[in-house]
């Protein structure tokens, strides 16, 4: 659990700072082994390149490489957190007599960070490379030109589908538990529930009682049933559109 939930963690934080990443990876590879003064300096400092990136190649640019970017942090933070918990609760990091040993936290924490970064490596390339790509009055680096998808392409709204079914499911598993209890609760000869006076009272109940991963009980179905359907409904209803407008031209 500490594993998934370091990850998680780590894929919320990413999605408000990966623009800075985006900036960041600009801003260091900008006059790569040039001597200062003999390049254009596009990138003045970090407000200057907000500003430019989105005036030239559009705000969605300011989160590039976002997809690699929530799997490197998952597969890394998730690793590197969730190995060191582990080693946590096992009782690696106190000695035989039951102290807390800085020594073993320290070197915990170096092979956690270790291998997360190793494992996480070959994401952060991928990443760096999207978040390089720039239109050419304001490109710096090498410029990878990778493209996942062709355009127009079905794959690209199945990939998108997939991301948003795990939107949906962590947004609404909350509300899906809560309804389920309400529709399934013992009622009076009135019809008036017996446990839940309704919605809010249900969510506070859950909350209080059984914490928050009471309220996402049955996630993982959830997901399997929501994501599949949350992908196929939006793949099938983009083909539509696209059949809908290529055979009514």
């Amino acid at each position: 659990m500490d594993f998934l939930m370091s990850g998680l963690a780590a894929c919320g934080a990413c999605l408000f700072t990966n623009p800075l990443e985006v900036v960041k990876t600009r801003m260091q590879l900008q006059g790569e082994l040039q001597a200062p003064g003999s390049y254009q300096r596009h990138y003045r400092n970090v407000f200057h390149a907000f500003i430019t990136i989105g005036k030239v190649d559009g705000l969605a640019a300011l989160q590039k490489g976002l997809a690699p970017a929530l799997l490197y942090q998952f597969l890394m933070n998730g690793i590197r957190l969730g190995t060191y918990g582990l080693a946590e609760a096992k009782g690696y990091l106190h000695t035989a007599e039951g102290t807390h040993s800085p020594l073993r936290s320290a070197a915990a924490g170096a092979l956690a960070g270790v291998l997360g970064a190793y494992l996480g490596s070959p994401i952060y390339m991928v990443k760096t490379h999207l978040q390089a790509q720039a239109a050419s009055e304001i490109a710096v680096g090498h410029q990878y030109k990778h493209q996942i998808f062709p355009p127009q392409s079905w794959k690209v709204a199945l990939a998108a589908a997939m991301v948003s079914g795990i939107a949906v499911v962590l947004a609404m598993t909350p509300f899906d538990v809560v309804s389920t209890r309400l529709y399934n609760q013992p009622t009076d000869t009135q019809g008036k529930g017996l446990m839940y006076r309704g919605v809010l009272d249900a969510l506070l109940q859950t909350a209080r009682t059984e914490g928050i991963f009471g309220m996402y009980k049955g996630i993982g179905a959830s997901y399997f049933r929501l994501g599949p359907h949350t992908i196929l409904s939006l793949f099938f209803w983009d083909q539509l559109r696209f059949l809908y407008y290529t055979y009514t031209k």
